[in-house]
């Protein structure tokens, strides 16, 4: 019958019922090829609900002749998962049809929110390697901190050499000879030449005697030793230092 109403006969009306849900699992069991198209899907999608509505109708007249309450013993539909079958107004969505586009994103859960990290929890993994007090344990930063120093020194010696060496040329060529002057023992120290012993005298002496070798064809504006007086006075120096270590 076209309305539920006009069926009075209680065995009727659980004959229609029976007839609908077989002609709704039929149809579910239809919608579960996903290569129907989409077009194919919703609209068997609609006949399900549809046939839904119906079977509600009929569990409803059943009751009202008298036989068992069909709609209250009647559990929610799930799907494959165990999830609620969604949908807006009791529209439910089967088979092929939950991966419509649209439809999926009802059966995607939202993802919950990150939790925030506490300040606690952002030093809880922290070491003393972090802040580098256990750099120099494997020995490999010290290495290559001596190899780095040595550099360095080796750099420096090179250039106090060539700012030393710039100077004296540009003494010679001025033409004053009294301006060559012999570097301090602390230069030489620097330098990684060791000074004499006997003390500044005789270093000043030898250096003079090169420098007065090197600039012989310079015009001397002052009175230069030759070599035989700075030997004289190397000599006298020397006599002068065994006495006086002879006599403390």
């Amino acid at each position: 019958p076209y309305m539920t109403k006009d069926c009075d006969d209680l065995g009727q009306a659980e004959k229609w019922r029976g007839d609908v849900i077989r002609e709704m699992s039929k149809k579910i069991n239809e919608i579960q090829n996903a290569g129907l198209g989409e077009h194919k899907i919703r609209d068997l999608n609609d006949q399900i609900n549809k046939l839904i509505r119906e079977k509600r109708h009929w569990q409803t007249r059943i009751m009202e002749l008298g036989g068992a309450n069909y709609n209250g013993m009647e559990p929610k539909s799930y799907d494959a998962d165990g999830r609620e079958l969604p949908g807006s107004g009791g529209y439910k969505y089967f088979g092929a049809a939950k991966e419509l586009p649209g439809v999926r994103e009802l059966f995607q859960a939202e993802a919950p929110a990150p939790p925030r990290r506490t300040r606690g929890d952002m030093f809880k993994n922290i070491t003393p390697d972090y802040y580098g007090y256990r750099d120099e344990d494997d020995g490999v930063l010290v290495r290559k901190e001596a190899a780095a120093e040595k550099r360095g020194i080796a750099e420096e010696v090179e250039r106090h050499e060539e700012a030393k060496k710039q100077r004296l040329d540009d003494r010679l060529a001025s033409g004053v000879a009294d301006a060559i002057e012999p570097e301090s023992s602390e230069d030489e120290e620097e330098a990684g030449v060791p000074g004499d012993e006997d003390g500044t005298m005789f270093g000043q002496a030898e250096a003079q005697a090169a420098s007065a070798t090197t600039s012989a064809a310079l015009k001397a504006h002052v009175p230069v030793p030759n070599q035989e007086e700075i030997k004289g006075a190397i000599l006298d120096y020397r006599k002068d230092q065994l006495l006086a270590q002879f006599l403390s």
